[in-house]
């Protein structure tokens, strides 16, 4: 038998099927998330509200609300509206289901209080920016497995109809020996430095240029690609060694993270993943993956399949194809209204995640780096203390520069 997953406590609209919803997290991708939740067929209800910034709730708010699709699906008063650093405990208390989608260094700590409190959970990757945090998730994990919560992150391409059937079909390309992963583009958004702002909210607000709370784009980004070989593997690399640098993001609003990378990334079966991620304007732009076998290769992009001749041996309709981000809702609130445990993405979510911080700490070394020795190393980038006043692991020197890695001189271990 289901074992039941909501609460029988229903102070909305009575009924014992509503499914209360709170977000953690109101930026961009925390509103679109909740969207998507709150377009699912299932009963769903918004409740709860959480940010450090009190404008991101607003403006999520105020989206959210202006969509006559989903507006009637929102019950967040004042008094369920949270801000500061504590404010995600307060917001989880109240839902069934929390959606986890700040800054990603905040993830472990978010994920833990949410599986404590036994709640079913959609989080976004990555799910950490240092081993510590790694651990912190994989220990989480376990206990949702044992506590049976259903556990989903956004690596959509788990998701997505033309990634399953290339998996389901990967045998055809024999076993796999080598991988080619890119996410090339011109790069994202920056916030400069407001007067007035501490050093902690500078960072908050510029987040993706700390390591802290972001990772490098490498973690928050190419993570998409590294994952997919990762899942068509079926495993982890053991050793990574590459190059990256600052060529052309070099200013001051730009914290302390590279603006490329390549990662030789080693495999415990003597497979090799070549990976590379680049942010700078007019430069080729790519995002894709291609697998090679003995007997063919997988381009996923392109969501086909060749043989050794070069011949197309299987094309997936693109008719077919999805919206990833949208399934991986539907998906988990059809279980949870099932009273269904049926999603446990965590430990890949955490290992995958591991593996893009494993190729950042390559790349900013300079040197051969392994698996085991990282994950167990303990290293911590996050500050002692969450508060406004509170010091930043990195600050500026008295230019307003941070320290950048340095290949050959950076260690870790």
């Amino acid at each position: 038998m289901a074992t039941p997953l909501l609460s029988k406590a229903n102070f909305f609209s009575g009924a014992d099927d509503t499914i209360k919803v709170a977000l953690v997290g109101c930026g961009g991708r925390g509103t679109g998330a909740a969207t998507q939740a709150l377009s699912t067929k299932q009963n769903v209800k918004l409740v709860a509200m959480a940010d450090a910034f009190r404008d991101r709730i607003d403006n999520s708010f105020k989206d959210m609300t202006g969509d006559n699709n989903i507006k009637s699906r929102i019950d967040v008063p004042e008094e369920r509206k949270y801000t500061g650093f504590d404010g995600y405990k307060k917001a989880i208390a109240h839902a069934d289901v929390v959606i986890l989608t700040t800054p990603p260094g905040f993830r472990p700590i978010h994920f833990e209080e949410a599986v404590k409190q036994g709640k079913q959970i959609f989080m976004e990757k990555p799910v950490a920016t240092d081993p510590a945090g790694i651990k912190r998730v994989l220990d989480a994990a376990e206990i949702a497995k044992q506590k049976k919560l259903n556990v989903v992150v956004g690596l959509q391409r788990h998701y997505q109809n033309s990634y399953r059937e290339l998996y389901a079909k990967k045998e055809l390309i024999g076993d796999i020996t080598s991988a080619q992963a890119w996410w090339n583009n011109d790069g994202v958004w920056v916030n400069p430095r407001k007067e007035g702002q501490t050093e902690m909210e500078y960072q908050m607000r510029n987040w993706y240029y700390f390591n802290w709370l972001c990772g490098d784009h490498i973690v928050e980004q190419h993570i998409h690609n590294i994952d997919v070989v990762n899942w068509f593997k079926g495993s982890y690399p053991v050793k990574a060694q590459g190059m990256g640098g600052r060529q052309v993001r070099k200013g001051k609003d730009h914290g302390e993270i590279f603006d490329h990378h390549y990662v030789e990334f080693h495999y415990a079966d003597g497979s090799i993943l070549n990976s590379q991620c680049r942010h700078i304007p007019g430069t080729m732009s790519k995002v894709d993956e291609l697998l090679i076998g003995t007997k063919g290769k997988i381009f996923c992009g392109a969501a086909h399949i060749k043989d050794n001749s070069d011949k197309v041996i299987f094309q997936f309709d693109k008719k077919s194809e999805n919206d990833p981000y949208q399934t991986e809702h539907d998906e988990l609130f059809a279980a949870i209204a099932k009273g269904e445990y049926k999603f446990a993405d965590a430990e890949n979510g955490a290992k995958s995640t591991m593996t893009a911080i494993f190729g950042r700490m390559a790349t900013y070394s300079g040197q051969v780096l392994y698996w085991d020795k990282l994950i167990n190393s303990g290293i911590n980038g996050m500050p002692k203390e969450f508060a406004w006043n509170a010091m930043p692991p990195v600050v500026p020197d008295a230019n307003g520069y941070y320290p950048i890695a340095v290949p050959g001189k950076t260690k870790y271990i």
